[in-house]
């Protein structure tokens, strides 16, 4: 990896850790500290940001764990999943367009509505399109 590119990877994962500290700061800080009449935290609201801050590290390295985990098996289906549409696409280079599927229109358009016209309006020479 070229140092820029590290430089701002480093940037990312200080910004990414940041933003969990700060939320888990606030998270805790509301749960907790109720009176803020006094410079000092009592000993109930200490102990309160203690097991509210342990659990949420615990619950984030819990989840950091099974991403690790199961991160290597969602790459893999990615990549069987860009092989295969590789491979179709290759099959489809010696056509001139992707077979059809029945009752299929334009890309993304329901089978049940008529596509719209282009943008040239309403075919020309069609009766009432006015020509």
């Amino acid at each position: 990896m070229e140092p820029a590119a590290e430089h701002q990877q480093q940037l990312r994962s200080l910004r990414d850790f940041l933003l969990v500290y700060n939320r888990m700061t606030e998270l805790c800080f509301r749960h907790c500290v109720s009176n803020l009449n006094y410079r000092l935290l009592t000993g109930r609201e200490e102990s309160c940001l203690d097991g509210c801050a342990g659990k949420l590290v615990r619950a984030n390295h819990r989840l950091m764990r099974a991403y690790v985990a199961l991160m290597p098996a969602i790459v893999q289906r990615r990549a069987s999943g860009y092989e295969a549409g590789a491979a179709q696409g290759s099959a489809w280079a010696g056509s001139a367009a992707p077979p059809a599927r029945p009752g299929a229109g334009a890309p993304g358009a329901s089978p049940d509505v008529p596509a719209a016209p282009g943008p040239g309006g309403p075919l020309q020479g069609a009766p009432g399109a006015g020509t």
